[in-house]
């Protein structure tokens, strides 16, 4: 594999130069933001730390591959969602489902052989492109939200909530390409910032998880 070989995939892009995406470059601002916000508020909840730590990671990886463009970039972009991905998937097994810690590390293993089924269907949908890899991300979020609607209604709230950001994070995504010729800049800048967004938010609805907010009201003697 040529780490070096450039990846020209998105509309902005016109050149190989460090800043021929400046907007996609600069919008990565959104997960560092988001992560910064997000540690404030995650004190004292370990799992929740993890997670905006790699939120972070995942701001400046995809910073790096919007400036250089290159295979090695590409991995520093990509690795960090994968990871982000997994982490969350063993918290809520761990922490909201109630599994014991091996058992959530099986469970959360089954993604790669979900993904690797639902990917191709998805490829399947007419200009959903490469952002077919990120579409399974979605259903399963409403999954595990429609499992929990009726013993913890909040939560699935809140992790429906993060789906639907997600679905119009991938829109954007797709779309960038296909109005490329009249919108030059492309739409992928939207895909950082709706992501910054839900993977905040998703670290929210973990934490309000842990701190108690599905608790049942207690009725008033």
């Amino acid at each position: 594999m040529d780490w070096l070989q450039k990846i020209d995939g998105y509309c902005e892009r016109l050149g190989p130069e460090y800043w021929a995406e400046p907007v996609n470059a600069v919008t990565n601002a959104a997960f560092v933001v988001a992560a910064l916000i997000m540690w404030r508020r995650t004190q004292g909840i370990a799992i929740a730390r993890l997670l905006v730590a790699i939120l972070a990671v995942i701001g400046v990886g995809s910073y790096l591959f919007h400036t250089h463009a290159q295979v090695w970039a590409a991995m520093a972009d990509v690795a960090p969602i994968l990871l982000y991905i997994l982490v969350y998937i063993y918290a809520v097994n761990r922490h909201v489902w109630g599994l014991r810690v091996w058992p959530a590390v099986g469970v959360t293993v089954l993604f790669f052989p979900y993904a690797a089924a639902t990917v191709p269907l998805f490829q399947m949908v007419p200009g959903l492109g490469g952002s077919a890899a990120y579409a399974p991300v979605p259903l399963l979020i409403y999954i595990y939200a429609l499992a929990l609607r009726r013993g913890m209604p909040e939560t699935a709230r809140g992790l429906a909530i993060g789906a639907t950001i997600l679905v119009a994070s991938i829109m954007f995504r797709a779309l960038d390409e296909p109005i490329c010729g009249a919108w030059p800049m492309g739409t992928h800048f939207m895909w950082h910032i709706l992501n910054g967004i839900m993977l905040g938010w998703m670290i929210e609805v973990l934490r309000r998880h842990v701190l108690g907010f599905n608790a049942p009201a207690q009725s008033p003697e």
